[in-house]
């Protein structure tokens, strides 16, 4: 391969190596430009916490597609036209990459090994040629073999991928699936118009030059790349690096409610060993709130309770009725008390029989206590006489 070697592909060029051989393929490169600013400034215009190195890798491949493919359609060697794969392979590699990891959350080691592969079999399919009555790597005994397709076998790889993806991105319901589907359905278009520009190159004619359609693959492939840009833009960050969200408190059933947490001190023996303080055991105690049923049977018991209280009332009512008629004796321990009860019950004597009287229930409260109890059972209907004065 020399670099310097006029390479004719297109229908604009023709076999005409001067430098301005393809205008209208050179102008039409100012989509990408055109796409790379503006993505540019929407990318600025977000957020710092939704930037990512990534965005500004895209937009600057974006720019270097334009470039390469302008120096192309100006010099048209093999040289430029490296400088026009090359950034659009890389673009290729990158946003699969992207797209693996922001929409569809693969892990980076399983994103690496897809981008390898796929790098793989871009590079296989564009070794692929066709000549006549034959399609593949061509011997040294095929001399008139050419690339496929006009040199778009290479791209069918990238569109293979990005039907995938939009399927897949389309059935999760993925806010980028829509930008996804518009990118694929305009690059399908985009490689048909670019593999039949040689064969249409006498029908697409423009101030009498023919000019094919590669044109139109430049600008259909500006608004693809400027999709799949807007669909970076709006993935969210990455879901390896993002943060957590917090933990929202989980609401405690009704059963578990009623929990109680008693701490009790440790025995003292046990709390001496190497650590300080007193030690303390949690212990968890839940008890579960009344049901519906215990509740109902409580209130079922109560009209038997009521029931059974108020008999003990009557019979206790009744007891006492039986009861009050007779007086209760004086208790033994009180003889000075039970004498003086029973002195108001007989008449009055003299101070010296009183003193006696005194001095006998001193000496045998049992049988004083006795002899008042049956003078009170004896005379129960005697009215008190009033005690005389004394002179």
């Amino acid at each position: 391969m020399t670099f310097g070697e006029h390479v004719f592909l297109y229908c604009e060029r023709g076999t005409d190596a001067a430098l301005w051989a393809e205008p209208i393929n050179t102008i039409s490169n100012a989509g990408f430009f055109l796409a790379a600013l503006v993505a540019w400034q929407l990318l600025l215009w977000r957020p710092p916490a939704e930037r990512s190195p990534d965005h500004f890798l895209l937009v600057g491949l974006t720019f270097l597609i334009g470039c390469g493919s302008l120096a192309f359609h100006v010099y048209a060697d093999e040289g430029t036209e490296l400088a026009d794969i090359v950034p659009i392979g890389l673009f290729m590699m990158v946003y699969l990459g992207f797209a693996l990891n922001r929409f569809l959350a693969v892990p980076p080691g399983w994103t690496v090994l897809i981008v390898i592969g796929f790098a793989l079999i871009v590079g296989a399919a564009m070794q692929v040629q066709c000549w006549d009555g034959g399609i593949g790597l061509p011997g040294p005994e095929v001399t008139d073999a050419k690339q496929c397709l006009n040199g778009s076998v290479g791209y069918l790889a990238a569109l293979g991928a990005l039907i995938i993806l939009a399927m897949v991105l389309t059935e999760r319901h993925h806010r980028v699936a829509p930008y996804v589907v518009w990118a694929t359905i305009i690059f399908i278009v985009s490689i048909i118009l670019r593999s039949i520009d040689m064969s249409f190159c006498d029908r697409v004619v423009i101030d009498g030059r023919n000019v094919g359609t590669h044109f139109i693959w430049h600008i259909l492939n500006a608004v693809v790349i400027f999709l799949l840009l807007l669909a970076s833009l709006r993935a969210g960050p990455v879901l390896s690096a993002a943060k957590k969200p917090p933990r929202r408190p989980v609401a405690v059933p009704a059963e578990l409610a009623s929990v109680e947490i008693v701490r009790t001190e440790a025995d003292t023996a046990e709390t001496d060993t190497a650590e300080t303080g007193s030690a303390k055991t949690v212990t968890v105690k839940a008890g579960p709130d009344k049901s519906e049923s215990d509740k109902k049977d409580s209130a079922k018991d109560e009209p038997a309770k009521e029931d059974q209280k108020k008999e003990e009332t009557k019979s206790a009512k009744t007891v006492l009725a039986k009861t009050a008629p007779a007086k209760t004796e004086p208790a033994k321990d009180e003889p000075k008390e039970s004498s003086k009860a029973g002195s108001t019950d007989e008449k009055p004597a003299a101070t010296d029989d009183a003193s006696k009287e005194d001095a006998e229930a001193e000496s045998k409260p049992g049988d004083e206590a006795s002899s008042e109890g049956k003078e009170d059972e004896s005379e129960p209907d005697k009215p008190e006489e009033a005690e005389p004065k004394m002179p």
